[in-house]
């Protein structure tokens, strides 16, 4: 379990507190830095074959590619709202840098096209909720290919209110079925909150969700952690969820997804033993707690 889970700064290196690349070992197609930058701080990152985001998870920063910059006003913190973020290409160098401090993720997956260095307003980023009922959740799709042109990656956040399932029912993409499922690695980075409900008193203690992940006979695979914020799972392959939203703690998780296919899309099979508790949501109002930190349709797959 421990190859695929990976505790907050357990992959720390060069400067950031999580780094995860492709070429790791059975890894091959996504990666996640994330970095803190102090007031006045900047990283540099060149980005080799792989093609990148800019995320800030809080606090705002510019961003320059050979000269070119972008400003990204960025937002509070992951539950406040979406942000704005930048693309940018691979064999590119680029530098971002915080007047005020920033958490900045940087998702990224290997790549066989360039696409142009650009800001991605927060207009241009899709919220939808999907379930209903304990299974409500809401997804910024802000990477996904009816949002961002691009070569391979794939993204969002989802934001499960506490007490409820989200990556649920148990789903996978590691086959190439054309027009049902689509193969593509996942990675899951968690933070988490307490909920509004919480008393005062708890305000100091360690938010906690779970994510499952489970193979098939040929292709097996065994998780089931606890996570905290800053923790990763990485899913190769098999079904994955539910992540679990303990009541008390809000969860939150980014998402980055990338394949080996020619077709930037994603396609999911639902497990056949717990598909059919879409049906449910039919008849179920969805989560009144949602969104956070802004106004929504209630559209989009469920």
């Amino acid at each position: 379990m421990t190859q695929w889970f990976r505790p907050a700064g357990s992959t720390a290196r060069d400067g950031f507190e999580l780094a995860v690349s492709p070429g790791e070992k059975d890894w091959n197609h996504t990666g996640l830095y994330v970095a803190t930058l102090r007031p006045g701080q900047s990283v540099e990152i060149e980005t080799g074959d792989s093609e990148w985001l800019v995320l800030p998870l809080s606090g705002s920063a510019e961003v320059i590619v050979d000269g070119e910059t972008v400003a990204l006003g960025g937002r509070a913190d992951v539950f406040a709202g979406p942000t704005d973020l930048a693309y940018v290409p691979r064999g590119s160098t680029m530098a971002v840098v915080s007047a005020g401090g920033a958490r900045i993720a940087f998702p990224h997956a290997r790549a066989a096209s360039d696409y142009p260095f650009r800001r991605i307003g927060i207009e241009q980023v899709e919220t939808e909720l999907r379930g209903a009922g304990v299974a409500s959740r809401q997804v910024r799709n802000f990477g996904t290919p009816a949002v961002l042109e691009a070569d391979s990656i794939i993204a969002c956040e989802v934001l499960t209110p506490a007490g409820n399932w989200s990556s649920y029912p148990p789903h996978k993409h590691d086959e190439h079925k054309p027009g049902k499922e689509s193969e593509l690695e996942e990675i899951y980075y968690f933070e988490l909150q307490l909920s509004d409900d919480a008393p005062e008193g708890v305000k100091g203690n360690d938010p906690i969700g779970y994510q499952r992940v489970y193979g098939t006979e040929d292709r097996p695979i065994e998780v089931l952690a606890e996570v905290r914020s800053g923790d990763l799972v990485l899913v190769p392959h098999g079904w994955h969820g539910p992540a679990m939203a303990p009541p008390g703690y809000d969860m939150y998780y980014l998402n980055v997804m990338a394949g080996p296919g020619t077709e930037r899309q994603w396609l999911i099979s639902d497990d056949p033993q717990h598909g059919w508790v879409r049906e449910l949501w039919n008849t179920q109002q969805i989560d009144p707690r949602l969104p956070f930190g802004e106004t929504t349709d209630s559209g989009g797959e469920r």
